[in-house]
């Protein structure tokens, strides 16, 4: 095939950061009409690979050609100018503007006719099929609909070849699909979209072609309908992976929450959860669904003392062999000492959970320098406890004391979660615990909960990946509009069952 087919290409690409190699001598192409996938393991090089065609950073080595010409890129204008586009995982938007304000920003002129901008952007949510208000400030929109305005923007710039990095990390379902309609009719027009992904099943259903990294280095493509899986799978880790999630039994669960009538409000006096009542036992892994904002951050947090409650609401803890202690009122360092531990991984790493500035060692010790008894401080627990989480984890990190910002999202994953996992709790609750990891890692979690579960450990798992929640759950409480809508058993109730339940209040308050 003649390489001016290609919309962009890069040839004999690397990439490194002092002794990090996190692309080397990488050769790879989309072309127009064309839908590719890019696939491989944290710390694989797949963002490095696209922010240097975005402009972000520059290549130490190789050649990037935009049709059939070597194209200069140092800054995301030269990318823009190019008709390249990318869409990254934290928008870059400003909050009191509105989208068409948004989007005439993103031009850097100084002067902008408002009306002309809503009519070109109107034009492109037409043609396209995006649900997009124009006149909505930024603050009131959900996530999918910033990153439907992200796209809209470098549409409006002129871009053909569009970079979307984990496009579908915090959609629902439902928007998911929607996403996916635009991106095939953006296809359909002789866009070339790039998608950088880790959830295999969307691979399958929206791309053409499926390129591999592994470790810095490109691996092979291959065409999306001669793959499955286990091929894909394969290709990234180098072998072959099992793909089923065990399930185990409970084994005599015993309760550990009676959670009565737990409402919580936002600041603004808005009731983002309603009344909520459930039991949450040991041995077993409860699940939480709903569409993304309906509640799930405001319960694991009353629960661990960090929402303030209404009036009435009663959250009873049940420890090993002593009387049920409540938890409404109560600190969330008293709470930590009576055993909860919150392992809460929100859409910003490392705003809540961990310090950006320092490395693994030191972000251990967050959660046991208050143990000490001492003026020295004991760095050898958590310096090894570290090293463990690197091996256990695979986390890919020049050493324990770099900062973890400068590690890849999913590795930054991999330490919070690793951590909170070994705090040795009694109830453990997780937030998105897989968000942004790649498969092989996430079942690497999926079989760390179930051995919390085995040892008695009362796990609630928050997802968003409902085949995922059917597969490993117990039982499945799902929120729709910040209330209880039915409790489930996670072996007998189906994906349809579930969604319909997130969108739509049902009379039955349990099932």
């Amino acid at each position: 095939m003649a390489q001016t087919e290609y919309a962009v290409r890069l040839q004999h690409v690397t990439k490194t950061f002092g002794p990090v190699v996190a692309n080397k001598d990488v050769s790879l192409g989309v072309r127009r009409g064309e839908i590719l996938a890019l696939l491989g393991e944290n710390g694989s090089g797949k963002t490095t690979l696209m922010n240097m065609i975005a402009g972000i950073y520059y290549p130490d080595e190789g050649e990037i050609y935009v049709g059939d010409k070597v194209v200069t890129i140092r800054s995301p204008r030269d990318a823009l100018d190019l008709g390249i586009g990318m869409i990254h995982q934290h928008f870059k938007l400003v909050d009191v503007f509105t989208a068409a304000e948004n989007i005439a920003l993103s031009m850097g002129s100084g002067k902008y006719d408002l009306k002309k901008v809503q009519d070109k952007a109107r034009a492109i949510c037409e043609k396209y099929q995006f649900a997009l208000d124009l006149n909505q400030k930024v603050y009131e929109m959900s996530v999918s609909q910033k990153q439907t305005l992200e796209i809209v923007k470098v549409l409006y710039r002129g871009a053909d070849i569009l970079i979307l990095d984990e496009p579908t990390a915090v959609l629902t379902p439902q928007e998911t699909e929607r996403l996916f309609t635009v991106i095939r009719n953006m296809k359909a027009d002789g866009k070339a979209v790039i998608i950088i992904t880790h959830k295999l099943h969307e691979v399958l259903s929206i791309s053409d072609r499926v390129a591999i990294l592994r470790k810095g280095e490109y691996v092979g493509d291959i065409t999306t309908k001669d793959a499955d899986e286990s091929t894909l799978t394969a290709m990234m880790v180098g072998e072959k992976v099992e793909l089923n999630i065990d399930r185990p039994e409970p084994v005599n669960p015993v309760k550990r929450l009676d959670i009565q009538h737990l409402t919580v409000r936002s600041p603004e006096g808005i009731t983002v959860l309603d009344d909520a009542s459930f039991d949450v036992y040991g041995g077993e892994i409860l699940g939480i669904a709903g569409i993304s904002g309906n509640g799930q951050k405001e319960l694991l947090e009353a629960i661990a003392g960090l929402q303030p409650t209404q009036r009435g609401a009663s959250v009873e803890y049940y420890a090993p062999d002593a009387a049920p202690v409540q938890l409404i009122g109560k600190s969330p360092k008293a709470i930590r000492e009576a055993g909860i531990h919150l392992s809460f991984v929100p859409e910003d790493r490392l705003g809540m959970g961990l310090v950006g500035s320092m490395g693994m060692t030191d972000n251990m010790m967050l959660k046991s320098y208050g143990k000490g008894h001492s003026p020295i401080v004991d760095r050898k627990a958590p310096h090894d406890l570290a090293e463990t989480i690197k091996k256990e984890l695979n986390v890919v990190t020049p050493d324990l004391n770099t900062p973890v910002s400068r590690l890849s999202g999913g590795n930054v994953q991999k330490v919070l979660v690793g951590r909170e996992l070994a705090a040795d709790p009694i109830v453990l609750m997780t937030a998105y615990a897989v968000r942004g990891l790649d498969i092989n890692t996430s079942y690497t979690i999926y079989h760390l909960l179930n051995e919390q579960k085995k040892k008695g450990v009362a796990v609630i798992y928050v997802g968003e990946d409902l085949d995922v929640l059917l597969e490993l759950c117990d039982r499945i409480v799902v929120l729709c509009g910040g209330k209880v809508n039915g409790i489930l058993d996670g072996r007998k109730t189906t994906k349809e069952e579930v969604g319909n339940r997130m969108t739509n209040l049902v009379k039955e308050a349990k099932a």
